[in-house]
């Protein structure tokens, strides 16, 4: 292979490679071998990828012989893909959710989307960095930062944060280290550095992706989802990843799965109704003026702008959402510690908070672990503060929140800003989070769908399509129409990109 293959695969759409792989004029293998020494040479400064699949070169040839003897699983035969590192691999790689705690063991066997990838001839690629634990440690995190990996860093500027916690899947398709990667959230870690990264996100419909085998935080609203560079690499990344399993019983409702690349559709805006969330706007001048812009377009492809159409409570639900994810946290975690059997040694949250003080120096260089204790100090989910908690968080988002918005202005999606632009890592404050919005469909349980939308100070910022549950295809189609018409995503210029910050250290 020779070096323009590089050139060739950097920003190369699913769609492109698995062409070039159907003529022959390039294998799965030569794709593996380039992303693996982009990884070695680029990562070093990012610090988006964990460590790397030691068979992923055996598995590319695999399936390369499986394309040469005439099969091919579908449109990911043959893709590399990096994995968050919340996400059970069965292989020769840790599960360890950034954190030295886990570092002991090894899953016994693929969470299930990891299966589905297998199963749709994808490569596991390597495993992506993370803000340690999901970002639910402390009350002031810096997103990105794992014991395990270090910081995890924006390759638009990097001295500025990545956002999480799904930070190095977002980081990797960014800088082309990779063609797709899953990503995971509770409430935002899917959106925010898909958007801050200037990739395309996915958050589904909670249920619709099986949560067996990931690290969790919450039952109600964890979810994996896809994060890539077009709107079809995420449609067809959702398709292979999408179907029942008996280990999540969330799923069992949304039967087989669709193939949602059948709703891209250029002209997918025309006759649509979206409506405008003005009160999830208005945080940063710039951002508003790419918004004004972005809807102008809207209308100019052909959709009914419905502006305004706040959506109610979208304020009021940080307080129950916290009290929610702090009592599931606890029963998950330690129900996925328990999972492990005797090989694990650490069973319970307590457990690991010893851990944590036992290994100060390298898991707590930076922040402590607030909620840790938090979360430890909750009782089972019969206790009354939890189950009056999760009936006001359901009935502020979705009853008297999005459905409310939905079926009254008779919606195919509400827009708003994704992000701010990204703001500087600083250890001895935590995350300057400025805005954004992910928390009334992360609440609810509902689709949300980042696009670029263009640059602020050269800082990429997105446009989320937020839906009714389970209406992902209509949100492709309307994203993929946005794009379409748009092409904001622009790759960072790695080669002459700025310096990380000085103060940062090696951390």
């Amino acid at each position: 292979m020779g070096e323009d293959v590089t050139f060739e695969v950097e920003e190369a759409t699913v769609e492109a490679l698995r062409t070039s792989m159907a003529s022959g004029s390039l294998t799965s293998r030569e794709l593996t071998e380039t992303y693996l020494a982009r990884i070695e040479t680029v990562d070093p400064a990012l610090r988006s990828v964990l460590e790397t699949n030691p068979d992923a070169i055996q598995i590319a040839e695999a399936l390369d012989a499986e394309r040469r003897s005439g099969r091919a699983r579908g449109p990911l035969h043959g893709i590399p893909v990096l994995v968050k590192d919340n996400v059970d691999t069965a292989d020769r790689m840790k599960t360890t959710a950034g954190s030295f705690a886990l570092g002991e063991v090894t899953p016994a066997r693929d969470a299930f989307v990891v299966r589905r990838l297998r199963e749709a001839g994808a490569v596991v690629l390597g495993k992506a960095n993370l803000s340690e634990w999901a970002n639910i440690r402390s009350t002031r995190p810096t997103s990105g930062w794992s014991a395990r990996g270090g910081q995890c860093r924006n390759p638009y500027a990097p001295d500025r944060s990545p956002c999480g916690s799904s930070s190095g899947s977002a980081v990797a398709v960014a800088a082309n280290l990779c063609a797709i990667a899953i990503g995971t959230e509770t409430d935002g870690s899917i959106i925010c550095p898909a958007s801050t990264n200037g990739i395309v996100g996915i958050k589904p419909t909670v249920g619709l992706l099986s949560r067996s085998g990931i690290v969790p935080i919450s039952h109600t609203q964890d979810t994996p989802g896809p994060m890539t560079r077009t709107v079809a690499d995420a449609a067809a990344m959702l398709s292979a990843l999408a179907g029942a399993d008996e280990r999540d019983a969330a799923t069992r409702e949304t039967g087989v799965g669709s193939d949602y690349t059948t709703f891209l559709d250029p002209g997918g805006l025309r006759g649509a109704r979206v409506g405008v969330a003005r009160n999830m706007a208005g945080f940063h001048d710039r951002v508003d003026r790419l918004f004004e812009e972005a809807l102008d377009l809207l209308r100019d492809l052909g959709a009914e702008v419905v502006d305004p159409t706040d959506v109610p409570h979208a304020s009021a639900l940080e307080e129950p959402e916290l009290e929610v994810l702090l009592y599931e946290f606890k029963a998950d975690l330690e129900r996925y510690l328990r999972s492990y059997g005797p090989q694990l040694s650490y069973r319970t949250l307590a457990d690991l908070i010893a851990f944590n003080e036992q290994h100060a120096e390298i898991e707590m260089p930076w922040f402590g672990q607030e909620l840790f204790h938090e979360a430890n100090g909750k009782g089972p989910l019969t206790e009354t503060a939890y189950v009056e908690a999760l009936s006001i968080c359901q009935r502020l988002s979705r009853d008297e929140g999005l459905d409310v918005v939905f079926h009254d202005h008779r919606l195919d999606a509400v827009v708003a800003p994704s992000n701010a632009p990204a703001w500087v890592i600083d250890y001895a404050n935590g995350d300057h989070y400025t805005d954004g919005n992910t928390t009334p469909p992360a609440v609810a349980g509902y689709p949300n769908v980042t696009v670029p939308m263009g640059f602020a100070f050269d800082l990429p910022i997105g446009i989320s399509f937020m839906g009714r549950a389970w209406s992902e295809g209509t949100l492709i189609r309307l994203a993929s129409a946005f794009e379409h018409a748009t092409r904001h995503r622009r790759p960072p210029n790695l080669a002459t990109g700025p310096e990380p910050a000085q103060n940062l250290g090696d951390a």
